[in-house]
């Protein structure tokens, strides 16, 4: 994580425009609860600037936010917030300024392995040495044509924002953190937010799951049993937001079964490269993941330990006509 805030900045710096704004995260949840343990402790491993917060303190800092009792709290003081679609035209400008072609809208018809690989899309065909997979949804499918299932399951989030009773309350104006609350209330999954900024007055807050789905039929699933847990929640946590969201939009997890990426050459062709499975909490180590799939791509030995992220863990679970 530690380079990926600093590619980020040199981002920034190259492209002139602010990407990430430093607001802290606020982290609770129950002492016994392993996740909540699990997440303090990797700030303290990693030397992570943060505080802890005795239920005082958090009163005094959060008069806006009810602490459960027997619930603790730290702040990281290095999280904040990504704003993705500047980050996203800033890496595309970039890209182009430095000789790149996106071609935006093609549909990926079918690609062939091979010494080329050969790639087919609805608008033309392309050969290359090396190809590198980062499909999101359709990671799976488009696996799929060359024998190896992966083991992917995609999700349809239901992406909520909460009206402020006093426009501010929860702002970014008024430093109000970014926060996880580790399975609270019950919830079997966490819940965060971030304070109120894209859409002034309105701040967002989310359940990190939601229901299965195909990529391409999304909008035929309708299940809003992750809205009545974020309104439960809401009404007992947030009392200056309203606990019925004002704006429900969507997006798409691609998860694995242990929520981690797979980052690894494909078994039976090793010029096919992956990146899938990113499990709700990939973007924000987008820099690092890209350089990567740029080494694996190149032949070069990967800058990290590749172990954890490797397609042989689920070994099991896999399903491979190859």
């Amino acid at each position: 994580m530690s380079e990926c805030y600093q590619l980020w900045a040199q981002l920034e710096k190259e492209a002139n425009v602010q990407i990430y704004r430093n607001t802290g995260m606020l982290i609770v949840g129950k002492e016994d609860c392993s996740a909540f343990r699990s997440l303090r402790g990797t700030l303290l491993r990693n030397n992570v600037p943060m505080e802890v917060l005795s239920p005082e303190q958090f009163a005094s800092r959060f008069p806006s936010v009810r602490l459960p009792p027997g619930e603790s709290a730290v702040i990281d003081k290095t999280a904040g917030v990504l704003h993705a679609d500047r980050a996203l035209k800033a890496v595309q400008d970039l890209f182009r300024g430095l000789g790149g072609v996106i071609h935006d809208g093609e549909k990926v018809v079918d690609f062939t392995p091979g010494s080329p690989i050969t790639m087919t899309t609805n608008s033309g065909m392309y050969r290359a040495q090396s190809l590198v997979i980062t499909a999101g949804p359709w990671a799976k499918s488009v696996l799929a044509r060359t024998g190896l299932q992966l083991p992917l399951q995609v999700l349809r989030i239901n992406v909520c924002y909460w009206k402020e009773r006093i426009p501010g309350t929860y702002g970014i104006g008024r430093h109000f953190p970014c926060f996880i609350g580790v399975k609270q209330h019950g919830a079997k999954h966490d819940i965060y937010g971030l304070p109120s900024n894209e859409y002034p007055g309105l701040m967002k807050i989310c359940y990190h799951s939601g229901s299965e789905t195909e990529p391409d039929e999304r909008d035929r699933q309708t299940s809003q049993e992750d809205i009545a847990i974020l309104s439960s929640f809401v009404s007992k946590s947030f009392p200056g937001l309203d606990p019925t969201p004002a704006v429900v939009e969507q997006c798409m997890y691609t998860v694995t079964p242990d929520s981690d990426f797979i980052l690894d050459q494909h078994p039976s062709h090793s010029n096919i490269i992956i990146g899938a499975g990113f499990s709700g909490h990939g973007f924000k180590l987008a820099p690092v993941v890209g350089k990567i799939l740029c080494e694996l791509a190149l032949g070069k030995t990967p800058s990290f330990d590749l172990s954890p992220f490797r397609i042989t863990r689920f070994q099991s679970l896999l399903k491979s006509a190859l």
